[in-house]
């Protein structure tokens, strides 16, 4: 099957995995990382193809929607072979995709150029505006409180705990989002990130002043 075929299809396959999710994980979420895989993948001289396709794919197998990790990539495999994917590109998309997730910090670097792409794609939609709304979100979601001061952040995650330990949505930037930033593979998401971090970072310091009302005090 030719690539743009193949691209179509795919799109198709994860509108219908995901188009339901409130996670922060939805088909928007999938279209706005491929977006900006692309544009990632211009600048840095990556394969196009690869980083679509794994940017298309990559929560499919995500295991927080699915009942373990193993079955969301073996779901990702078997659509890449059922529709004719080369082994060698169906490979690499299946390391990119086990590979690029947060995991609480704890797994190691990302080892080829498109992985770099597509991990620094998919980080950027959870900074600035996009990543505040889909933090409160998830926590929704997962049922975390928005915040509580006598909870505090954690600083040392295991995978299992990031994944499953009760938190907030506020002590996520602590535990994530405010790290992103320093942890991105190109110099082109380096650059794309300052502005969205420091957008957070404004955000928790207008969050503060509401939530102790300084706000008002202060006119």
């Amino acid at each position: 099957m030719e690539k743009s075929r193949l691209i179509d299809e795919a799109k198709v396959f994860v509108k219908k995995q995901l188009e339901s999710d409130s996670s922060g994980h939805d088909w928007w979420h999938i279209e706005r990382v491929t977006r900006t895989a692309l544009i990632l993948a211009k600048e840095e001289g990556a394969d196009l193809f690869i980083c679509e396709l794994a940017a298309l794919l990559h929560d499919v197998a995500d295991e927080k929607l699915n009942p373990s990790l193993e079955a969301g990539l073996n779901k990702v495999r078997e659509w890449l072979f059922s529709h004719g994917v080369d082994e060698e590109a169906a490979e690499h998309v299946m390391q990119i995709i086990s590979t690029m997730s947060y995991k609480g910090g704890n797994n190691p670097p990302v080892t080829t150029k498109e992985a770099r792409v597509v991990q620094d794609a998919d980080r950027l939609d959870a900074l600035g505006a996009m990543g505040i709304a889909r933090t409160f979100a998830y926590a929704g979601w997962k049922g975390d409180l928005i915040y509580d001061p006598e909870q505090p952040s954690r600083s040392s995650l295991t995978n299992e705990e990031y994944r499953h330990g009760k938190s907030t949505a506020v002590n996520h930037f602590y535990e994530k989002l405010l790290k992103l930033k320093d942890l991105m593979n190109t110099e082109s998401g380096r650059r794309m990130a300052e502005s969205r971090h420091s957008y957070m970072e404004r955000f928790l310091e207008q969050f503060y002043e509401e939530w102790d009302g300084r706000d008002l005090i202060d006119r």
